[in-house]
């Protein structure tokens, strides 16, 4: 099948690494595994986060027409090189599709969405013309594919509805796993990083919000557990990147290395050199480094949610905790005590996400939706 695809918020070839072209990318790569021609039909951004209506109106302008000059485009060719499907990615109401639905509704096409949010506080007010945009493109979807378990009740239309688990390509993690030793060496003696401790690893962006709130509780409960003994490794960088060595200021410079940005390549071998990912997950979708620490054989310590209790299983590769800084420090003492466990959990949580969680899994259930799709 040719399809077209699309990601209003941030496009797979954006410059600046995220979850969101990150996952973007990985749909791409799915799609194309499960047999489909995949191009990129737009690079456009609809993003607008400020509630400007005045903007707003320029990029719906803009995305309008584009439209226009995609469905001359494609008309033009013969039928057997038109799109034969469109797929938007992450649709909410800061970043509304001007353009898939008028495409696909020219050409005549199934229209499926994948990951979208439904805010409906924002009916009335500055966004509320992008969010009636989004309720009238998933009325003219054909399915709507959801990671979340919470964006999924928010479907107006549940018989549209198909979940999909996130999941990664684990090819990298693979390779870095029988690695592990000469990874720890190398991070013990480039980060002076005592090898007999635990290390744990936290891998987010030192974004204000929901990632600085996630460092501050884990900041927070560390601080309740003096008398463990462990190494905190930090990955990521952003705007918040002083407050966050501010929350672990008491336990610099021995217990905690700042690594700034790591490029995407080189995470695999972060991964594979630590022994536990901790992260509390504060208003977390579902963490994509909770999928890349399991792959390369970590157990994880993460904050309780749906998105993310569909990635973690709970005391086979991980420990989820409720909300709470006293919880959160438990699990992780429990961690570090229980040698034993945590090995077997390292060892069971490739296993899981290659069963669950893998490229393959995905392309196979991608593509029953988009048969299904096609025939509806």
């Amino acid at each position: 099948m040719r399809i077209a695809f699309y990601a209003p918020l941030k496009p797979p070839t954006a410059a600046n690494p995220s979850g969101d072209r990150l996952m973007a990318r990985l749909l791409m790569q799915a799609l194309e595994q499960a047999g489909h021609e995949v191009s990129l039909a737009s690079r456009f951004r609809s993003r607008e986060a400020a509630g400007d209506e005045t903007r707003q109106d320029r990029l719906q302008a803009l995305g309008e027409g584009l439209a226009a000059r995609l469905i001359r485009r494609y008309k033009a060719r013969p039928p057997r090189q038109r799109p034969q499907l469109w797929f938007t990615y992450h649709l909410y109401y800061k970043a509304p599709d001007w353009i898939g639905p008028a495409v696909a509704k020219a050409l005549k096409i199934p229209y499926v969405v994948a990951e979208a949010s439904v805010a409906y506080k924002r009916a009335n007010g500055p966004w509320s013309r992008s969010h009636r945009a989004v309720l009238q493109a998933l009325e003219q979807a054909a399915a709507v594919v959801t990671l979340n378990p919470l964006d999924a009740k928010l479907i107006p239309d549940q018989d549209k509805v198909r979940t999909l688990k996130p999941f990664l390509d684990t090819a990298p993690y693979d390779a870095v796993r029988p690695l592990r030793q000469d990874y720890r060496e190398a991070l013990a003696a480039e980060q002076h990083l005592d090898q007999e401790m635990p290390w744990l690893l936290a891998a987010a962006m030192t974004r204000p919000g929901d990632k600085l709130a996630s460092y501050q509780q884990l900041a927070q409960a560390l601080r309740a557990i003096p008398d463990m003994p462990w190494q905190l490794v930090v990955a990521g960088e952003g705007e918040a990147y002083e407050e966050v060595r501010q929350a672990f200021a008491w336990a610099l410079p021995e217990r905690v290395r700042f690594l700034g940005l790591v490029q995407p390549e080189v995470m695999p071998a972060l991964y594979a050199a630590c022994d536990v990912l901790v992260w509390p997950a504060v208003n977390e979708a579902f963490g994509m480094a909770l999928l890349e620490a399991q792959a390369a054989g970590l157990p994880v310590v993460a904050g309780r949610s749906p998105g993310v209790e569909s990635i973690v299983e709970e005391g086979v590769t991980g420990y989820l905790c409720d909300p709470g800084l006293a919880t959160f420090a438990a699990s992780v003492r429990e961690m570090l005590t229980q040698a034993a466990s945590r090995s077997a959990m390292g060892e069971a949580a490739p296993r899981v996400i290659a069963e669950n969680h893998s490229l393959l899994a995905a392309a196979r259930r991608l593509n029953s939706i988009l048969e299904e799709a096609s025939r509806r």
